[in-house]
């Protein structure tokens, strides 16, 4: 059995993005939907093909992406980082500028959490002398 794609992990908030890269014409397929119905906001898409853009490989190239967890941008920056290190391990000459671009580092940021006493993670309850 021959393996025909390259399979890569991107992460980003609370959100997993499995990516499937294939040699096609294009195809985005996030959750078995196209790209254009997955995301409503253009952003997002934009967001999602910033790799191939950068690259100059824009209809190279079927994605099938399974994803989940967190919300419409973190997983559509879990999905950009899941593609840019498909690509780079698809050719390892695309990591120069991906890694510029700074789309192989895996953007730590999470929510910080709730602290005992506090309203949310800083705020604190109206403090008042009387």
């Amino acid at each position: 059995m021959s393996i025909d794609y390259t399979y890569a992990t991107g992460r980003r908030k609370t959100s997993t993005a499995r990516v499937y890269l294939s040699k096609g014409k294009g195809n985005i397929l996030v959750n078995d939907l196209p790209l254009e119905d997955y995301f409503g906001r253009e952003v997002a898409k934009i967001l999602v093909n910033q790799p191939f853009v950068l690259l100059e490989m824009e209809n190279k190239f079927d994605v099938n992406i399974k994803v989940s967890g967190g919300g419409s941008f973190g997983q559509a920056g879990a999905i950009r980082h899941g593609i840019s290190r498909a690509l780079e391990k698809y050719d390892s000459e695309n990591r120069p500028s991906l890694k510029t671009a700074g789309y192989l580092t895996r953007d730590s940021r999470k929510v910080e959490r709730k602290k005992v006493g506090l309203v949310k993670a800083r705020k604190s309850k109206q403090f008042s002398k009387r």
